[in-house]
């Protein structure tokens, strides 16, 4: 299995599991696609867009049950990154942690990767 990782507000989330699917953020539905990180890249992802937010979670999520829709594209420093074309299915989600502030203001990821 190969897990991406998408952080997004509680509330957002609340929203999907009602719907029975993520159809993305504000920055996601303005792009055409939402937005994920892999492991190596969710801390950077943390620090650079969701710097000091409080109320996060840390969505964990099957790439392999996404399909086609999934692509693997050139962004920050020429990395790739996991892109979906479609909305989120709440069956693909494999697991949702807390994403608290630790004592210097950046999000705490130790035991959640």
């Amino acid at each position: 299995m190969t897990t991406i990782y998408k952080i997004i507000s509680a509330a957002e989330w609340r929203a999907a599991e009602a719907e029975g699917v993520f159809r993305g953020a504000a920055v996601d539905l303005a792009d055409g696609y939402i937005h994920f990180s892999a492991a190596d890249q969710v801390e950077e992802t943390a620090a650079r867009h969701f710097a000091g937010m409080t109320d996060l979670l840390l969505v964990f999520v099957d790439a392999n049950k996404l399909g086609d829709a999934l692509k693997w594209e050139i962004s920050r420093g020429g990395a790739l990154f996991p892109h979906l074309y479609a909305p989120l299915p709440i069956g693909a989600v494999t697991h949702v942690a807390p994403l608290p502030l630790g004592a210097e203001g950046r999000h705490d990821f130790s035991g959640r990767l």
